[in-house]
């Protein structure tokens, strides 16, 4: 029996869509500006802005103020310090930002100043997210970046004369005549730069991307399946033998560095998403902004009614309960079985212990007592207060354990 409880949404997130150039494994909705637009002239970002100050204005306010903020893209480091500071005095006066809110900025090297991270620093932004993706020339044209990889040194010297609290890197493994060597190159390169916190993604091909139309998955000059679960399991290694908790399957992070935003969504709590293309997600109803300026425009001008349309969806329960355990298992932690249990029933968490006993049997599944008992056998695995995914062996195999958790949960 379903006991789903309402929660209010304590954090937002902002999409700026602007981007110097799309890069090859890019399918995010974007609008390419080119290397010479000027960000402070910009008609298009301005324009952009009040459309995106408008939003928030008219949001019903659900009742708590905002725990945590991340703009996301795009690039928003071609945000100019001005156009921030508006974004965030529209959110703080709907809903109020907490004293205490993480607010978080993605930055690309080369597209920022000293003087710009110190105005974004004064507006609010207190946790920048660097997009290295790799440290090595050669990777970065065949990805397709703007920038080089003196440009990530010289925005790292930057960003910490500047003085940010928290600073995290993005690197990409798996990418076209990427070797094993230059993968662990980049991950020591950056430990010895000593971010707060990391987030290591595997390429994905999308097909509308341009990697998406050149490659096809596992060949040449991708690295093999084996190659980039390899890699994978090196990052594990590496990065946990640095000092990093490898608390989420792409991410990890210095004792105390965990990035609040994003386990809003791994814990599949509400959020507001404002922007083209943004997500939102309240009241376990998860809608999507559309993907173009033009037609977000237009869905903002007619916010009343696309807020009837958002109250009008139905989600079922099973897709409900599917979210919570695909988005509970990229977690260190995993999944609680008092939280299963009261919210979908004592039942369904019998089904999902079922399910994943054969995984247990595997060495990709175990169960966790509160005491800090790990439960191993498969027999034992329903004793768990907790049961989660091993590292990096589950992690690695995530896709095909929720494959078969969806499978037997998706006709109960």
């Amino acid at each position: 029996m379903f006991n789903l409880k309402s929660q209010v949404p304590c954090s937002a997130y902002l999409h700026f869509p602007f981007c110097r150039r799309r890069c090859y494994y890019c399918d995010f909705p974007i609008t390419v500006l080119g290397d010479k637009t000027d960000i402070n002239t910009s008609f298009a970002i301005q324009e952009y802005v009040d459309f995106l100050c408008q939003e928030i204005a008219i949001t019903p306010i659900l009742g708590a103020s905002l725990d945590t903020v991340f703009f996301g893209g795009g690039t928003p480091s071609l945000l100019p310090v001005t156009a921030l500071e508006r974004i965030l005095i529209a959110l703080d006066k709907r809903f109020e930002i907490s004293s205490t809110a993480e607010i978080s900025l993605e930055i690309d090297p080369g597209t920022f100043t000293q003087e710009q991270l110190q105005g974004y620093q004064q507006a609010g932004v207190n946790r920048v997210s660097l997009g290295v993706q790799a440290f090595q020339d050669d990777l970065l044209r065949v990805c397709g970046r703007f920038h080089s990889v003196q440009q990530i040194f010289t925005a790292i010297d930057l960003i910490r004369q500047v003085g940010f609290s928290v600073v995290s890197f993005d690197l990409i493994s798996g990418l076209p005549h990427q070797t094993i060597t230059q993968w662990q190159d980049s991950l020591e390169t950056a430990i010895s730069l000593e971010p707060e916190h990391l987030s290591c993604y595997d390429l994905v091909l999308e097909p509308v991307t341009a990697f998406g139309k050149k490659y096809d998955s596992g060949e040449s000059p991708l690295p093999t399946d084996e190659t980039a679960a390899q890699m994978y399991r090196i990052a594990q290694q590496i990065l946990t033998n640095a000092g990093y908790q490898h608390y989420e399957i792409s991410n990890y992070a210095q004792p105390g560095y965990q990035c609040r935003h994003n386990r809003v969504y791994w814990e599949n709590r509400p959020y507001y998403g404002f922007g083209m293309g943004a997500a939102s997600y309240v009241n376990y109803q998860r809608f999507t902004r559309p993907r173009t300026r033009r037609e977000y425009y237009i869905w903002v001008n007619n916010l009343s009614e696309s807020l009837t349309e958002i109250n009008n969806l139905k989600i079922s329960e099973t897709d409900i309960l599917l979210e919570f355990l695909m988005l509970g298992f990229r977690l260190a932690e995993g999944i609680k079985s008092a939280q299963i249990q009261d919210l979908f029933g004592q039942p369904i968490w019998q089904k999902i212990v079922e399910c994943l006993q054969q995984y247990c049997r595997e060495g990709w599944v175990i169960g966790l007592k509160d005491t800090g008992e790990v439960i191993n056998n498969p027999e034992k695995l329903y004793q768990s207060d907790r049961i989660r995914l091993t590292d990096p062996e589950g992690f690695l195999f995530s896709n095909t354990v929720l494959s078969d958790l969806f499978e037997k949960l998706g006709d109960k």
